[in-house]
């Protein structure tokens, strides 16, 4: 907590060092002006303590300075200010001097600079961090046209040897669709089974609100269908992997699926859906609100990918709309559930303006600037409320469907 007696105007105004306990306390207040979009004070405090003889609080300082500069667009002194940091003796705030001044050259267009500056930050990096900085170096990797190295980046982010949750869902979902098309009656079998039978599902069989999107229309009537929800999905999955790691991934995946699921459940007025629809939109969705909100630094590829994403959800929901035999509910569902997982969960793999600052305590260890607690608060109460809302479609199906 900020201290209610501290002077801003008198500390701004002494002259000559100070005291520990004035330094650590305005860096708290700078923070807190920060927070309350009050950069340009923040700035001046910062600048303050500026010097001071701790290399940590200076370092700190310099980071701090460096982000309001940025938030005021002032990105060319920002980055001088975070490679200031960086110059420093080893101290707390040395690896998040080496982080920003890495997504400062990377906004810089200085892609090789971005690149050295990464592998600073990921000799220092925690161990929570390390996936997310290996992340960056993959696509600094492949923007450089290393794509050796960036393969080997990518597979040390998600800690495996290469899986990819992506590679593993189209593998699946083509195999099952192609059975329930090759196997005769035993394949018609499989697609009752796995479809979402909203009467089968009203009754209890709840396994079909995801197993849906593992089957799609027959081959030789609608190739299509499974063809682009599959091109759809190999090119949002790897960039939401990459973005949240692979586990988060399939999270996202089968909450989405639920979602769609869900929609076309409570609110369809045909018996039967099926197809990945509603899944592959959420990670449509994710991706769209997360440029938005939480604002991930990526590589030139994957912006340009997403800055076409608001069209082509514009483009398939209409589709959606004038072709029949297509659940527009599902799309919508999983739409929906995708643009709220991606409001409550910034990116952890990528650095976004949402990533959290520290500063040096008294004894030195680093304590969050911008705490934590509100953020988990936020996300425990969104996740209950899509729970809720969940739980809501389960009744109106159930409900219309029994």
């Amino acid at each position: 907590m900020t201290d209610p007696t501290f002077d801003l105007e008198r500390v701004l105004a002494s002259e000559g060092p100070l005291p520990r306990e004035t330094a650590l306390a305005a860096l708290d207040r700078a923070a807190q002006l920060v927070s309350e979009t009050d950069f340009r004070d923040a700035a001046r405090l910062y600048q303050r303590v500026i010097g001071f003889d701790d290399p940590a609080i200076t370092a700190a300082a310099y980071v701090g300075f460096g982000e309001a500069l940025y938030r005021m667009d002032e990105d060319a002194a920002a980055l001088h200010a975070w490679e200031q940091a960086s110059r420093l003796p080893e101290n707390p705030s040395t690896y998040l001097a080496w982080r920003n001044v890495a997504a400062g050259r990377v906004r810089a267009q200085d892609l090789r600079g971005a690149f050295d500056a990464y592998r600073e930050a990921e000799r220092r990096a925690p161990a929570a961090d390390k996936a997310e900085i290996a992340t960056r170096l993959g696509w600094l990797s492949k923007e450089l046209g290393d794509t050796s190295a960036a393969g080997k980046y990518f597979a040390r982010a998600r800690g495996d040897a290469g899986l990819s949750f992506t590679i593993v869902i189209i593998a699946v979902t083509v195999i099952v669709s192609i059975l329930t098309n090759v196997l005769g009656p035993v394949g018609e079998d499989l697609l009752n089974l796995l479809a979402l039978d909203k009467v089968a599902l009203a009754n209890g069989e709840i396994w079909r609100l995801w197993t849906a999107a593992l089957v799609h229309a027959p081959l030789t009537q609608n190739p299509l269908h499974l063809l682009f929800n599959m091109y759809a999905l190999w090119l949002a999955g790897p960039l939401v992997e990459r973005l949240y790691g692979g586990w988060r991934f399939l999270a996202f995946y089968l909450l989405c699926a639920a979602g769609g699921s869900l929609a076309s459940f409570a609110f369809s007025d045909s018996r039967y859906s099926i197809g990945a629809s509603g899944a592959v939109f959420g990670l449509f969705a994710i991706l769209f609100v997360v440029q938005r909100v939480h604002k991930p630094i990526m590589d030139r590829q994957a912006r340009a990918f997403m800055g076409q994403l608001g069209g082509l959800l514009v483009i398939n929901l209409i589709f959606g709309v004038v072709v029949p035999g297509i659940d527009n509910l599902a799309h919508m569902g999983g739409l929906a559930t995708g643009a709220w997982l991606g409001f409550l969960f910034g990116p952890t793999r990528a650095q976004t303006m949402r990533s959290m600052w520290t500063r040096p305590s008294a004894t030195g260890a680093l304590v969050p600037v911008f705490g934590n607690e509100a953020t988990r608060a936020i996300r425990v109460g969104g996740l209950l409320a899509l729970g809720l809302a969940f739980l809501a479609l389960w009744a109106i199906g159930v409900s219309a469907w029994s």
